[in-house]
This record gives structure tokens, C-alpha cells and sequence, in this order.
């Protein structure tokens, strides 16, 4: 009884500490000192510092003045003149990083160290923008990482040794303590208790675990200790999966950055051969002098490139996945968060998704001689010494009601059926249904229910318990019987609560013009129910996983790009199969995760329509910053060859549109 009690106060604890514990980066804003830190930014500011040293002391020191330009352009343009090179050798293709190293040099050839100075400083800048945006994502990204444990204790020559969920290995015995989660897949060795597992199987109700009963990991003990045998090795933890998500998030480019980087090549060489052509051939054809020419040139060269093009996705595609970060999503990659700006479609999942797979009482069904409320506080009062889900309903049921719960004695379990006590000299017993036998007689005839097994001993029962069990239990209710003194004389019904922000997560897809679906192996009389809670119009029932993946699919051609959100192994197919799967980061399971583009960490759905609006945004950004880029670089072009726009104008017009372009994409930070 007291370890009962110590355990329940430790659980109290636990949920007042996660309750106040704020999630990881909420409210975060733009880091400046970060972005000062930067090392690709210490260099760009420190070419610039150093470009206007020179600049000031060009009238008086001329030759200090070219020593300190020199060292600007080796400051600032060493690390892209690398890249430049690298590329160029290794995938013998030109980019973006050439052209400006070339430009600035041809701009100090024809003595205008300033500009070629200023060209290095601000593409330096600029890449330095880009480079705090990618290392912002990664870090919003990585500080979701410590959400579960990843150590086991595990039984060796009758010590207990903490070890990494890694080094389990099969025939390893572990002990599980009371509100753990299960490390590894095994087989219960010793002890008994519920097991939460609807993250690996979509059970929305805890479920009974004995010895020799399989256990999987990722699921949650309930009250009592296991020992759990391991017969598969631990690999794939939840951990390794996120850190493997971390990992494809930073190597996938969505696709219009793949387009944007083989276009880039084609349009260097284009670029480069107008060079060419420019210094070569106007002296011959336009009768102009060769320094004429070669100005005309580097100014083409410095104008036409596609800096700005280039940097008008992917800054805005890793700022919008860093702010979405910090509100507990995690995307695998931006082409993800491409397509989530295209749903048309949301189909949710029911149990664990829609739900919290926790149950509230919803009948309190009495004889005609008892009292309600005496018997909600008798049954409230044994229940309280349990941390059974199904016992914590009925006892918030009471607190809600105000019923002051009095002392219960010899409380005891009724193993595989339910729980026993003593209140005010009355044996109150509550358990399973199945103590009514087929429920359609006035007298068990016993063949139902096995007294030893469940410690019960068989009662009369009058056939309108049967008919109103039978009618709860059809409306998807999970139903418990209560006895007095061996008498039958009431029916609890429970069901699975309705996530707190769903309806208003439906309510905002749908103002935003998106349909929304459940799909749900559950019957259809219980999904109607769900439906009408939330507020979802369309409703698919008793599917499973492949009939899940069929109305994805038929979605699909029906309304066009399709978001599904599910937590278990039986929803992966669906999210395989979806425009864009999301898994629930916190209660979803191994195989949910994996196969998910993007995971709800927090699992609060009501994020849902604001990531789909944030990567509307993005879009819209994207195609800003493309129109933008692209007018600059014509209007430039023109300006060069109609209106002979100086080196200096040119440098600060195309490098300017590149960090305006750049700095819009920021924003997406917020």
C-alpha cells in the first residue's frame, strides 16, 4: 500500500515538472550574437573592415593601401574561391563562387581595387547569411533531440548495470520500472502490469502484460515492475532515427534548388562565354578599345551572375524549416516542405492522433436501488490506489463531480479481471464485463467466465444489463462492471478522449480552404462520434493499413496533394503513400517516424494548419525573391550595354539584390 502511494506521489510530480518545463526553443528570436559567432561571418566583416582601412588610407599610403586590398580579398574570398575551385576540378563545372572570385580580380586589373574589394565583401556577406541560416535550422532542429532516454537497466550476475539501449543484446533480462518506457522488443520474464502500446499497435486502451506476454519497445509501463527478456537488439532507436532525420534534412534540397543548381552551371558558362565573346570580339566588331571592352566585361561578369537567383530558395526553404523547428516540427528535408505547401487534403488518423488515446468516463449506469454518486465515490475511492488508465478515468470523474473519496481497505488485484476493496464495510469489486457470462440469461451458467482464473465468483444478471452493455460497447465504449457485496449493481462506460485542440485545429485547415478526412480501423458508429466532436466532414471507417493506403490514394486523384498525420505502425503505409506523411513525434511509433517526411514532436495538432500556412509563405517568398533577382539582373544587363553602368554601381546593385534577397528569407526565422 505504501509503495502504491509513494508511486502515485512520484507520478504527480513527474506531471507538474513536464507541465512547467517549456518546449525546447519556444519564443526564440533572431540571435545576433550567434550570427556575429559565425565564422564565415567574422570573415566577411572582417574583409570589409579591412576594405574600408585601405579605402581611407588609398589618398596617403598607396602602396599600403594595395597590401591591405589584398589581404581583404584573401579574408573574404579564400573560402568561396575554394569552393569555386573545388567544383571546378572535381565535377569540372563552373558556379556562382568562380564568377565572383573572377569578376573581383578583373576589377583589381583594371585598378579598381575598391569595387573588387566591396564585390568580395558583400558576396562574402551574403554567403554568410546563407550560412547562418543553415547552421540556425540545424541547431532548431538538434535541440528537439533530448526528448527520451536511451539507457536500459539491465540484469547481469544479479547487479544492475544502466547500459545503452545499443549494447542490448538478445536473452538480456531488463527491469522496467513503473512509468518507463520499454527499451527493447522482449517477453515479459516476471511481473505483471498495463502496458500503454498504442504508439506500435493504434490501441487507444492500456493493455494487461503477464509473464510470457510480448512486449515492444517505445511502449509505456503502467504500475507495476517487469522483467523483460530482450529478443531483438535495440537498433533503431528513437534517438538514432531523429539524428537520421537531422542528418536527411541537411542533405535534401527541395526540388526547385535542384533545378536552380543545374541551371546554375549551364548559365555560368553562358555567362562566361559572353565574357569571352565581349573582350574579344566588340574591339573587332564595335571598334571598341580593348580597355573599353574589358571594363564593359567585368561589369557583365559581375551584373549577370546569378547570385541573388541562386540564394532565392534555400535560405528561405532552411529559415522556414528552423521556425517551424522551434514549434516542434521537424521536417526531412525543404522538398517537404515544398510539397505541405500544396495540400489540398488532410487526413488524420483516429486513435493517438485525433484522440489522446486516454480514456473519460461517458455512462454511469446503476440498479434502481443505489446511488449514484455512493457508487462513483466507492468505486473512485479503491480505483485511486491504482495507476491503471482506466481507473485514473473514473477517478477524475469523481474529482470532477466533487465526491469527496473516503478510506478503502484491503484493496486488492483480481489478476486478468479487475480490482477489489473494502468501503464503509461494503466489498466493492470492479473489472471486466465478461463476469456477466453471455449477459442474455437470468442465471450464469459459468461456461464464460472461469472463476479461478479471475477470483470472482459468478453472478445473476438480468438480461437489460446485457442490452445495455451491448448497446455501449457498439458505440465503442470500453465498459467495466461494479459489484457490492457479489451483487451487480452498476456499468461504467469509457471512451477515448478527444485531443483538446482538435476541433480547432479542423476548424482552422478548413478556413483555410483545405478538406479534411479521418481514417480509422475503428467501427464507423464510434468514428461518427469522433467525427462530430471535431468537426470532420469526411469520414472513412473499419479500414486497414491497405485500405489506408487505397483512399490516400483516392484522395489524391480526387482533390490533389494529400497531408497524413498518424502515429502507429499501421498508419505507415498511408503516410508512405501521401503527398506528405507526418508522424507524432511524442506518442507515434518507430516505423511511423521513419517512414514520416515530417514529425509533430510535441503532438499538437492545432500547429498543423500554421506549418502549412508557414510554407505557403515560403513559397510565396521564393517566387518574390525569383522575380525580384531576375528583374535586377536584366535591368543591369541593359543598363551595362545601353547606359554604361559603372563597376561600383553595378557591384552594389548585384550584390545588394543577393542580401535583399537573402534577408527576405530570414524573416521566414520568425
Amino acid at each position: 500500500m505504501q509503495a502504491i502511494h509513494q508511486s502515485l506521489h512520484r507520478q504527480k510530480q513527474a506531471e507538474q515538472c513536464s507541465s512547467q518545463t517549456p518546449g525546447p526553443n519556444q519564443g526564440k528570436k533572431p540571435d545576433f550574437r550567434a550570427m556575429i559567432q559565425n565564422k564565415e561571418m567574422q570573415s566577411a566583416l572582417g574583409s570589409g573592415l579591412l576594405m574600408l582601412i585601405a579605402w581611407g588610407t588609398a589618398p596617403y599610403f598607396g602602396t599600403l593601401s594595395i597590401m591591405l586590398y589584398i589581404v581583404a580579398y584573401a579574408v573574404g574570398g579564400w573560402t568561396k574561391a575554394k569552393e569555386g575551385i573545388e567544383t571546378l576540378v572535381k565535377d569540372r563545372d563552373l558556379d556562382v563562387n568562380l564568377l565572383m572570385i573572377a569578376a573581383s580580380l578583373g576589377a583589381a586589373a583594371i585598378g579598381y581595387w575598391n569595387e573588387g574589394a566591396m564585390l568580395i565583401f558583400i558576396f562574402a556577406l551574403s554567403g554568410a547569411l546563407e550560412s547562418y541560416a543553415t547552421e540556425r535550422s540545424h541547431k532548431d532542429i538538434s535541440s528537439l533531440l533530448a526528448l527520451k532516454p536511451e539507457t536500459a537497466l539491465r540484469i547481469e550476475d544479479g547487479q544492475m548495470n544502466l547500459v545503452a539501449i545499443d549494447d542490448l543484446q538478445p536473452g538480456d533480462l531488463l527491469l522496467v520500472k513503473p512509468g518507463e518506457l520499454i527499451p527493447a522488443d522482449g517477453v515479459v520474464y516476471r511481473g505483471s502490469s498495463f502496458i500503454n502500446q498504442s504508439s506500435i499497435t493504434g490501441e487507444s486502451l492500456p493493455v494487461d502484460k503477464v509473464a510470457g506476454d510480448e512486449v515492444y519497445a517505445g511502449t509505456v509501463n503502467g504500475q507495476g515492475a517487469l522483467y523483460v527478456e530482450v529478443t531483438k537488439s535495440a537498433e533503431g532507436s528513437l534517438f538514432g532515427k531523429i539524428i537520421k532525420m537531422v542528418e536527411e534534412a541537411q542533405a535534401e534540397v527541395p526540388d526547385s534548388q535542384r533545378f536552380m543548381e543545374r541551371f546554375e552551371g549551364i548559365y555560368a558558362r553562358i555567362v562566361v562565354g559572353v565574357t569571352l565573346l565581349v573582350i574579344a570580339g566588340t574591339p573587332l566588331l564595335l571598334g571598341w578599345t580593348w580597355n573599353e571592352a574589358f571594363y564593359k566585361a567585368m561589369v557583365f561578369l559581375v551584373v549577370a551572375s546569378p547570385c541573388a537567383l541562386v540564394s532565392s530558395i534555400m535560405p528561405v526553404m532552411l529559415s522556414a524549416m528552423s521556425s517551424s523547428a522551434r514549434r516542434g516540427i521537424l521536417f526531412k528535408g525543404g522538398a517537404h516542405m515544398e510539397n505541405m505547401a500544396r495540400t489540398r487534403v488532410v487526413a488524420f488518423d483516429k486513435t493517438g492522433t485525433l484522440t489522446m488515446g486516454t480514456p473519460q468516463v461517458t455512462d454511469i449506469i446503476t440498479a434502481e436501488n443505489v446511488d449514484r454518486a455512493k457508487l462513483l465515490g466507492a468505486v473512485a475511492a479503491i480505483e485511486n490506489l491504482s495507476m491503471h488508465p482506466l481507473a485514473r478515468a473514473i477517478v477524475d470523474q469523481a474529482n470532477k463531480e466533487n465526491i469527496t473519496l473516503q478510506e478503502a481497505e484491503h484493496v486488492q488485484a483480481l489478476t486478468g479481471w479487475g480490482i477489489e476493496g473494502t468501503v464503509n464495510d461494503v466489498v466493492w469489486s470492479i473489472g471486466k464485463t465478461d463476469i456477466l457470462g453471455s449477459m442474455q440469461s437470468e442465471k450464469m451458467t459459468g461456461s464464460n467466465v472461469d472463476p479461478d482464473e479471475h477470483d470472482v465468483n459468478p453472478v445473476k444478471v438480468s438480461s437489460e444489463w446485457g442490452d445495455v452493455c451491448s448497446r455501449l460497447e457498439g458505440e465503442g465504449k470500453t465498459v467495466s462492471a461494479v459489484m457490492a457485496d457479489g451483487e451487480l449493481v452498476g456499468l461504467i462506460a469509457m471512451r477515448d478522449t478527444v485531443r483538446p485542440q482538435a476541433a480547432a485545429a479542423v476548424k482552422k485547415l478548413e478556413a483555410m480552404g483545405i478538406k479534411v478526412a479521418m481514417l480509422t480501423g475503428d467501427r464507423a458508429r464510434s468514428a461518427s462520434v469522433i467525427a462530430r466532436e471535431t468537426g470532420v466532414s469526411m469520414v472513412y471507417a473499419g479500414l486497414l493499413p491497405e485500405d489506408k493506403v487505397k483512399q490516400v490514394q483516392a484522395l489524391r486523384k480526387q482533390y490533389g496533394p494529400v497531408l497524413m498525420v498518424g502515429d502507429g505502425v499501421n498508419d505507415a503505409p498511408a503516410l508512405a503513400a501521401a503527398t506528405v506523411g507526418m508522424g507524432m513525434g511524442l506518442s507515434g511509433s518507430g516505423t511511423a517516424l521513419e517512414v514520416a517526411d515530417a514529425v509533430l514532436m510535441n503532438d499538437n495538432i492545432e500547429e498543423i494548419a500554421w506549418v502549412i500556412g508557414q510554407a505557403r509563405r515560403a513559397q510565396h517568398t521564393v517566387k518574390q525573391n525569383m522575380c525580384f533577382a531576375i528583374t535586377v539582373i536584366l535591368a543591369l544587363i541593359a543598363g551595362n550595354f545601353l547606359q554604361d553602368v559603372a563597376l561600383p554601381l553595378g557591384v552594389v546593385g548585384h550584390e545588394g539584390s543577393t542580401i535583399l534577397v537573402i534577408l527576405n528569407g530570414l524573416r521566414l526565422l520568425r
